[in-house]
């Protein structure tokens, strides 16, 4: 059952590999993977081990050295990275290991590499189990799937039809030598109390248990593949333009399940977790079905949900504030916070390029009152009331930079120029644009 053909098998259903990186922990399962791979003659100076080192166990450099080792004697290639892997606000500490563990891996992946990692049946059996207990929906009791795809690579888990038994004879067969994590022990971890607990005696009532529900997590990854389907249809008729808002007005006009199921796969698009069922119930009672004047929200620990006119928003928790100052001269762009700059753009029109170059220039925040003349359009306008009829929810009204000439009002942000400074010459002038920051 177990050989190199299995891994070969699989690496074949895809674009051959240039690298192939396995995720190499120490354990049995990883080293039976390792020793598979470095079997293969076809996979033969492609493989390079890799450890992750989490920092939580005082074992973890011995183990590093531990697995060098073995990998050297297999003749393929070692890399040990480094993480912090202590938990953020709303983290598991075993999902904090696991999120740093991917996010390191996921940036050693070159184009088309294939990481490959051990998980086997038992695995997907606690998966499915753990997700089960947690009420997740048809994308949680799908499991693992045995390929995705991972940065701008792909995952593969070619074991993971293979029962923990088989794996275990493989080791034995072959007199590999692993490393046993003591914390696996630990029954205060969801996953350990599984696996040493209470799967034992289920298996012992039913012996096939982990075959089973490998078939049904089949059965429900084909049923999400189609109802995520539907979710796009439905989800474009209703996302506006920029893609993170969605217009609440055609939301509900969609039954309240579609509704759920728009909203999940908006948030899932955003890259966010999924909230929770008590948490959607209170966004379609208090934020859907608020006035169209009001501002309601919900939150969760790392972002909310709340609405302006017809439009639902869904913001992050960064704690942005505006960055203010003086504008540096010669210098393209400001700096406004740690996600986004203003940039001073050349054109055909807007502030000439001869009183920007000489002007004072500084980026202020709104203190309310401020008023504004626009070219074209008669008298002096509030910003509160451009805001308005521009529809700029009062949560961005506060992030918006104010650009100051000489101490005097001359731009916001890139939505309007005062009069007295616009110009439309044949020298040209400068425009404002709002730029993300990319590290």
């Amino acid at each position: 059952m177990l050989s190199p053909a299995l891994v070969e098998s699989a690496l074949t259903k895809g674009r051959t590999p240039p690298h192939i990186f396995i995720g190499y922990s120490g354990g049995v399962d990883s080293h039976v993977l390792l020793h598979l791979c470095a079997s293969s003659v076809m996979l033969k100076g492609k493989i390079t081990a890799v450890y992750v080192h989490h920092g939580l166990q005082t074992q973890a450099g011995q183990w590093a050295a531990h697995c060098e080792k073995i990998a050297d004697s297999l003749g393929v290639g070692f890399n040990c990275l480094y993480v912090n892997a202590h938990p953020q606000t709303g983290e598991s500490p075993e999902e904090a290991a696991r999120n740093a563990r991917y996010a390191a891996l996921e940036r050693l992946i070159a184009q088309d590499d294939v990481l490959l990692v051990a998980q086997h049946r038992e695995d997907q059996l606690e998966t499915v189990l753990l997700q089960l207990f947690r009420g997740s929906g048809l994308r949680g009791l799908s499991g693992m799937p045995e390929r995705k795809a991972f940065g701008v690579g792909w995952l593969l888990r070619p074991l993971l039809d293979i029962p923990k038994q088989a794996i275990a004879e493989y080791a034995q067969t072959h007199s590999l030598c692993w490393v046993e994590d003591p914390s696996n022990q630990s029954c205060d971890y969801d996953r350990n109390f599984l696996r040493n607990d209470i799967v034992p005696l289920l298996k012992h009532r039913w012996p096939a248990l982990d075959k089973t529900v490998a078939r049904a997590a089949a059965h429900c990854a084909e049923a999400e593949t189609v109802l995520g389907k539907l979710a796009c249809q439905l989800t474009d008729t209703v996302i506006n333009a920029d893609g993170n808002t969605l217009y609440i007005s055609r939301l509900l006009g969609f039954s309240e399940v579609e509704q759920k199921l728009v909203i999940r796969h908006w948030l899932h698009n955003l890259g966010l977790k999924m909230p929770s069922q008590s948490v959607i119930r209170q966004l379609q009672t208090e934020v859907l079905a608020a006035r169209s004047d009001a501002s309601p929200l919900v939150s969760t620990l790392t972002y909310s949900l709340r609405r302006y006119q017809d439009k639902l928003y869904c913001l992050r928790r960064n704690n942005v504030t505006l960055l203010t100052g003086v504008w540096p001269k010669g210098q393209q762009s400001f700096a406004i916070n740690g996600h986004q700059r203003l940039v001073c753009l050349p054109s055909s029109r807007g502030i000439a390029k001869a009183v920007w170059q000489q002007a004072y220039v500084e980026i202020r925040a709104r203190q309310g009152g401020e008023k504004i003349r626009l070219p074209n359009r008669q008298g002096r306008h509030s910003l509160k009331n451009l805001y308005q009829e521009a529809g700029i929810p009062p949560w961005e009204r506060e992030l918006m930079p104010l650009v100051y000439l000489d101490g005097q009002l001359a731009a916001v942000g890139d939505k309007w120029i005062a009069a007295e400074f616009y110009c439309e010459e044949d020298e040209g002038g400068v425009v404002f644009a709002l730029q993300a920051i990319t590290c």
